[in-house]
């Protein structure tokens, strides 16, 4: 459930509200920091068509690449309502906790995927379900522009040994998704300088089929990973640009 006063529908459904909220409780920023998990690994579903009378935010975020004053409209909107996913995914999108995915520099097409795959239900987590609702239109889309023009700061991997044994692995298997620079696509996830934490949890999870993110390729693809491989794996992820 959520937060008493957190809840959405009580704080009419406005993000600044609830920015507000958050800020001034701390226990409120930790309970919304174990939740706010919006970037997974796996490929995303394909969109599903809008209903008749529906926004079509895909159509919005791509008109918004040729029209100049549409794309600082958006971008207004966006970095207002990324405020509230500071307190978890960190400013501009770099997660300053280890188990909290960074937002930046993801691909937007993927982000605004996410987005819809938690506002209709496809991904279960009441607390991003509630909290995406409570989003306008254009704040959907332009938070998803805002993070995704954000730089990800620069990652230790570790041990070089352990990193070159990541990136033999990586070069056999993951690049094929995820590209040889982990840049991911519209359908795939960036990983490149990804949360160690984060991609290690997320790999054991699709390894053992648990968690509310089940994939058949990914489950595939990690189903005979040992923990050294996912260590290994982690750590180039982890340390690519």
């Amino acid at each position: 459930m959520f937060p008493f006063f957190l809840s959405p529908a009580r704080m009419g459904g406005s993000v600044g509200h609830i920015a507000a909220a958050v800020a001034c409780c701390a226990p409120a920023r930790s309970a919304v920091c174990a939740l706010l998990l919006l970037v997974g690994m796996l490929p995303a579903a394909q969109g599903q068509t809008p209903a008749r009378g529906a926004p079509d935010h895909a159509q919005r975020l791509q008109q918004a690449t040729t029209d100049p004053a549409l794309e600082a409209k958006l971008l207004r909107a966006g970095r207002t309502a990324a405020a509230v996913c500071a307190y978890c995914h960190g400013e501009g999108g770099n997660s300053t906790k280890p188990d909290v995915p960074n937002l930046a520099g993801q691909n937007p097409a993927y982000l605004l995927e996410q987005v819809h795959q938690f506002a209709d239900g496809r991904r279960k987590n009441e607390f991003m379900q509630g909290m995406i609702k409570a989003l306008k239109d254009d704040e959907k889309v332009g938070v998803v522009m805002y993070f995704s023009r954000q730089q990800v700061l620069p990652h230790t991997g570790g041990p070089p040994a352990l990193v070159a044994q990541g990136k033999a692995y990586y070069e056999r298997t993951c690049f094929r998704c995820h590209g040889a620079d982990g840049l991911g696509n519209e359908a795939v996830a960036r990983i490149a300088g990804q949360q160690v934490e984060y991609l290690t949890q997320t790999l054991k999870r699709y390894r053992s089929g648990s968690g509310g993110r089940i994939n058949p390729l990914m489950a595939a693809n990690t189903k005979l990973m040992t923990d050294a491989d996912i260590q290994a794996v982690v750590a180039y992820v982890a340390s690519m640009p």
